[in-house]
């Protein structure tokens, strides 16, 4: 008789995975907890272990998605080469992020998009860890020379907002446009030319 493999254990990163592929399958308005712990080969009052409510796990779900680019930007921020290279790099792994996962797989997106709407505390906490990301370039920045701002968090907040139609989801489908490369560039060099030094 052969031997069966054991089944993995259940984990959060299990069932946020699970949740994913359920949301992709369903959306957002009829995939449930049911659906998630069908999907795992479990009960649900098992998934219900882990998170106390479909509130939490949906807000868990859209955090994990959320914080997929924020780990992809957190390593451009924190090099220590020159501020102006590392700003113009984020910048662009900001809106490549945020273009490649509207394309890649549309309707995930607009499932997250519809989750993102219901949890303003995972976004709001979104924002803030990447306008600190670009608080620290701007400040190193600052301190070298390269960037002339009395207040760089101020100066961030300015380069998050001036930017958002290269990252707010809300401007998705401007992205695929052919003159959107040339107009992101233009604005980058726009906003770079404002922080340096007259």
């Amino acid at each position: 008789m052969a031997a069966t493999s054991p089944t993995p254990a259940l984990t959060a990163e299990r069932i946020l995975e699970a949740t994913e592929e359920v949301l992709r399958r369903h959306g957002p308005a009829k995939a449930t907890v049911v659906d998630v712990a069908r999907a795992l080969g479990v009960s649900h009052g098992s998934v219900y272990r882990h998170f106390r409510t479909k509130a939490a796990l949906r807000e868990a779900v859209t955090k994990r998605w959320l914080d997929r680019t924020s780990e992809q930007l957190s390593g451009i921020a924190a090099g220590d080469r020159d501020p102006e290279a590392r700003l113009r790099d984020w910048l662009r792994a900001l809106f490549d992020a945020k273009r490649r996962k509207a394309g890649a797989d549309p309707e995930l997106f607009a499932t997250y998009m519809v989750l993102v709407d219901e949890n303003g505390p995972a976004v709001t906490e979104h924002i803030a860890d990447l306008t600190g990301q670009l608080t620290a370039i701007i400040a190193d920045g600052a301190g070298t020379g390269v960037f002339t701002v009395p207040d760089p968090a101020a100066a961030a907040r300015t380069v998050f907002q001036a930017t958002g139609r290269f990252h707010d989801p809300g401007y998705a489908r401007e992205w695929v446009r052919p003159e959107a490369e040339a107009d992101f560039g233009a604005l980058v060099e726009l906003l770079l030319r404002g922080l340096s030094p007259r």
